[in-house]
């Protein structure tokens, strides 16, 4: 378990000789390599960390593919003292919770704040820009289900054979994204439909279309998540959570809202992409978060 906390990290003080450093980038280098963490948790730390250059910058953080493997903007470790600072990140915050889920926003505030305190603590800013940020406890206004013409646009749009599988299921079930997500190859038969052992899906009945679209997915497979990443797992991994034929890992929720949110962008005439939860059909509509 990755703990994001900041006063759960033990940090080490450099000595006085050490020089504040000019870039923002730098300056996480520069926490990152003060901090006991753990390989995967310092990787972690490091995207987080990355993605507030974007509204630091006043630039709007790239999402879905886009997001992957962007460069962060080369921004001075003074702009934190600016005092629009808190404005962007507050505005960021704002935006990032209609993408992300509060639990993935939370870890990404908790990161930055972590690194704030050590550079207060360096004498490195003399401000803190996430004073008084805080992401929602409960989630605002859900979104209306999207329309049957909403939906034929989505279905007929670019989208990978998994992406399109993974939408027809959620409306063909009615299932929680999350809840899709943790299912297993094995919960679907040859012909792509559900087995028994879909706790949740059992009894449904898929469409055609869909269980065409599975049957794709699956090509024979029976091990494994039924959604799988592009890449390979990164270690440690949870046994379960990868394909024992292909090493890919299960998807994660915050991968799959963010390429349904860039994938849909086109399609909103907001133009700021729809969430997963729309999937839904109104009767089915329940808790889900975003």
């Amino acid at each position: 378990m990755i703990i994001l906390m900041a006063d759960a990290i033990a940090w080490s003080r450099p000595g006085a000789d050490w020089p504040a450093p000019v870039e923002y980038a730098v300056a996480v280098d520069r926490y990152l390599s003060s901090c006991s963490l753990g390989q995967s948790s310092r990787r972690v730390y490091r995207i987080s960390l990355a993605s507030w250059a974007w509204p630091l910058a006043d630039r709007p953080l790239p999402t879905g593919q886009r997001r992957r493997g962007a460069t962060p903007p080369v921004l001075p470790l003074a702009l934190l003292d600016d005092d629009a600072a808190g404005r962007r990140l507050a505005a960021a915050m704002a935006a990032r919770s209609l993408q992300a889920d509060v639990r993935t926003v939370n870890r990404e505030l908790s990161a930055l704040r972590s690194a704030v305190g050590w550079w207060l603590d360096m004498g490195w800013i003399s401000h803190d820009p996430t004073a008084g940020l805080g992401v929602p406890s409960l989630p605002g206004p859900r979104r209306a289900p999207l329309s049957e013409h909403q939906l034929a646009a989505l279905f007929r749009s670019e989208a990978s054979l998994r992406e399109q599988a993974f939408w027809h299921l959620l409306r063909d079930t009615g299932v929680s994204a999350r809840h899709a997500l943790s299912l297993d190859a094995s919960a679907y038969d040859k012909a792509g439909q559900p087995t028994a052992v879909a706790v949740g899906v059992a009894g449904a009945v898929l469409s055609g279309r869909t269980s065409e679209l599975l049957r794709w997915l699956l090509s024979g497979r029976t091990l494994g998540p039924l959604f799988l990443t592009e890449r390979r797992a990164i270690h440690p991994t949870t046994r379960a959570d990868v394909c024992p034929l292909t090493g890919r890992a299960r998807m994660s929720y915050r991968r799959a809202a963010e390429i349904f949110t860039a994938a849909t962008q086109p399609l909103d005439p907001a133009g700021a992409g729809w969430a997963l939860h729309q999937l839904r059909r109104p009767r089915c509509a329940t808790a889900d978060s975003r």
